[in-house]
């Protein structure tokens, strides 16, 4: 699924993100770490996998 990075905090490695419908989505530090990336800035799109409604995968969306 994709959506758009919201915030991020570099400390704690967690944020959230935005579904295309504008609903905002929190992610955890196993989340982020699960897609490799080092950094993330708000509006980058990304690629997120979902579990039970919780983010599992958060990594750039590449075309």
């Amino acid at each position: 699924m994709q959506a758009t990075a919201y915030t991020y905090d570099a400390d704690t490695r967690t944020g959230s993100v935005l579904l295309d419908d504008g609903t905002p989505v929190p992610f955890d530090a196993p989340a982020f770490d699960a897609g490799g990336l080092r950094l993330l800035r708000p509006g980058q799109r990304v690629r997120i996998e979902l579990e039970d409604s919780r983010v599992t995968l958060v990594t750039l969306q590449t075309f």
